[in-house]
């Protein structure tokens, strides 16, 4: 069987999965649409006017979306650090072509997705799609065929679609975004004025208006920029969508100093509890039960009891009145002869008495992250201004930190100079945990007379890996001054992988159309995959098959054959480039039914194929 040597056909899996949640439908494998309203009874709109939400080129972007990709990611071990051991990966390349590769191995996988993409200012960078092959665009773009390469294109006010454009470029990548999310993930997209109505539209299209969780406000900057026409704005926006608002796991946050504050009482158990707070036992309650009203013995015998107005109890029962009033957790205070009953809320134990580390929910106006800091922070890195608007690493860091687990797996896919990886490599440090990154970025030259320039990095890419390796250096030299070096096992590398064409041969009927080039492509096809290196051509069958990138990869020599095994803690794919493969080689591997094994089509025999078929899995390239 020969393997699968484009990305998953998100069409064909949309079948799958509604012929298995509603076979009826489906008459002679295609969808019967009547049978289909049948199903869904009542659900289905009937009336002619209803609220929809589409733009100029939404057809197309769905096309853009639905194209399976023939690219792969090449690894650069050169521009790597620690490339075995990390779990981190670092992609350059268009995000729309990585994306739908990524899709088979990392389906689910992602916990938390955070993008700084485009405003749509009338200047910055729109990428440029081209649904019918949105691989050759970018290799042109790139200079990696036909020439040296396309300038970046612009989204001027004067274009006719000027939002159209911008929503056609982020729907299929938002799309497929949604699907890289985990069931409890969640993603944060950082936007202002320009775009923030457009994009709460199109993320409640792809996300659902019920996932939706917050818009945060984060003020961007303190004082200054007065020469605007109108109002100073001050704030940007982060949206918040869940891609199950039920199941996300947002975290409480640690408590500032205004929270701690308000734990200002101590007792004799200060040590043991914290200080605490008091809080009112009694409470007004739309839930209102007499189980919750009854008469509480003051310290000077007299009863205190609720006013007789229908809504008034106390927050807790009759037992665990009398528990806190033992374990001393209630506190009675006499003010004007009037008794009032309080719980101690202390700051080290909840109120069962089980230790515990308080923390509050995050809320929707951050003003004490300022914007000036990711600009700061870059010219610490590189002593010079390389870019205008960095993102502050606190913001990213507040935001994986209510959002993430200890092991977390973090996406960006508009990466920049890499903030994000900052935040987390800082992070991991902070709260010896061992969160992972996928960065990808498009290598968008910076422009001709720009400092970056200068000092040559001549792509956008190239700044966000020379960040990575600076702040890697930064952070070891900090760990080695503590005495920490190699204690605490923090992941301190990066994988640099590229996309590019497949190492397999793909069929280009556009190019073949001229009879040279087809000659070269028969001869192409002959040769297989015995042209590519190995460590490539493993790379892109791990992610055909559903590996992800941070797989074990083991090299195992049988005989006069060398085979690669790909395992990643549950399931195992074996791999061969040799021109020849041994039989009594494979039988020494052990191999089990439900195990693959990937080899060249030239190695096999006709017979060998269908003898190794009966024993195990068999595909070839």
């Amino acid at each position: 069987m020969k393997i699968d040597k484009e990305s998953i056909d998100l069409i064909e899996e949309r079948k799958k999965a509604l012929k298995q949640l509603i076979p009826d439908i489906f008459t002679e494998g295609k969808i019967d649409f009547n049978k289909l309203r049948e199903a869904l009874g009542d659900f289905v709109e009937t009336s002619g006017e209803r609220y929809s939400f589409s733009w100029a080129g939404r057809i197309q972007s769905i096309r853009t979306r639905d194209k399976r990709s023939k690219a792969t990611l090449v690894p650069s071990r050169k521009e790597s650090v620690n490339f075995d051991e990390t779990k981190n990966v670092f992609i350059e390349g268009e995000n729309l072509e990585v994306l739908k590769i990524l899709q088979k191995a990392y389906e689910g996988n992602v916990k938390m997705i955070y993008i700084d993409p485009p405003y749509n200012t009338g200047k910055d960078f729109v990428y440029r799609d081209d649904f019918t092959d949105s691989l050759r665009s970018y290799l042109r773009y790139t200079g990696q065929s036909n020439g040296n390469g396309e300038k970046a294109t612009t989204n001027p006010e004067t274009s006719g679609r000027y939002h159209s454009n911008w929503l056609s470029m982020m729907y299929p990548r938002l799309f497929l975004a949604r699907n890289l999310l985990s069931e409890d993930g969640v993603i944060f997209v950082s936007i202002d004025d320009n775009e923030v109505h457009d994009l709460r539209l199109i993320m409640n299209e792809i996300f659902g208006e019920e996932n939706f969780i917050a818009q945060i406000v984060w003020k961007k900057r303190s004082g200054g920029a007065n020469d605007t026409g109108y109002i100073v704005i001050d704030h940007e926006y982060v949206l918040v969508y869940a891609k199950d608002k039920q199941s996300a796991d947002i975290q409480d946050i640690e408590y500032n100093e205004d929270n701690l504050k308000l734990y200002s009482n101590k007792d004799k158990y200060v040590q043991e509890r914290g200080p605490y707070r008091r809080m009112l036992l009694a409470q007004t309650s739309l839930r209102y039960s007499e189980k919750l009203r009854f008469s509480i013995t003051a310290p000077d015998g007299s009863q205190i009891t609720l006013p007789n107005d229908g809504k008034s109890t106390w927050r807790w029962g009759r037992n665990k009145v009398k528990w806190g009033v033992e374990q001393e957790y209630i506190e009675f205070v006499n003010s004007n002869g009037e008794w009032k009953v309080y719980t101690k809320q202390y700051l080290n134990v909840d109120p069962d008495g089980k230790k515990i580390e308080r923390g509050a929910r995050p809320r929707t106006i951050y003003s004490d992250v300022d914007g000036r800091q990711g600009v700061i922070r870059l010219q610490e890195i590189f002593d010079r201004r390389l870019l205008e608007y960095p993102k502050p690493v606190e913001l990213i860091k507040h935001l994986i930190k209510f959002s993430t687990d200890k092991d977390s797996l973090v996406l960006d896919f508009f990466a920049g100079s890499g903030t994000t990886a900052e935040a987390i490599f800082e992070y991991n440090v902070e709260a010896s945990s061992h969160r992972k990154f996928i960065l990808v970025q498009l290598p968008e030259p910076t422009p001709e007379d720009s400092e970056a320039r200068k000092a040559d990095y001549k792509t956008i890419a190239d700044i966000g890996k020379e960040r990575l390796r600076r702040v890697i250096k930064q952070i070891k030299e900090e760990q080695k001054q503590k005495k920490l070096e190699g204690k605490e096992n923090l992941d301190l590398g990066f994988k640099v992988l590229k996309l590019s064409k497949s190492n397999c041969f793909v069929w280009d009927s556009e190019e073949a159309k001229d009879p040279n080039t087809l000659v070269k492509h028969i001869e192409e096809s002959a040769k297989g995959a015995s042209k590519a290196e190995a460590e490539a051509l493993i790379f892109e069958l791990m992610l055909r098959e559903g590996f992800k990138l941070d797989s074990e990869i083991q090299k195992i020599k049988q005989g006069k054959n060398e085979f690669y095994k790909i395992s990643d803690g549950e399931h195992a794919l074996w791999m061969c480039f040799d021109d020849k493969i041994d039989d009594e080689a494979v039988k020494k591997l052990g191999l089990a039914k439900d195990d693959k094994l990937v080899v060249l089509d030239s190695s096999l025999t006709d017979t060998q194929k269908v003898n190794l078929a009966r024993k195990l899995r068999v595909e070839t390239v």
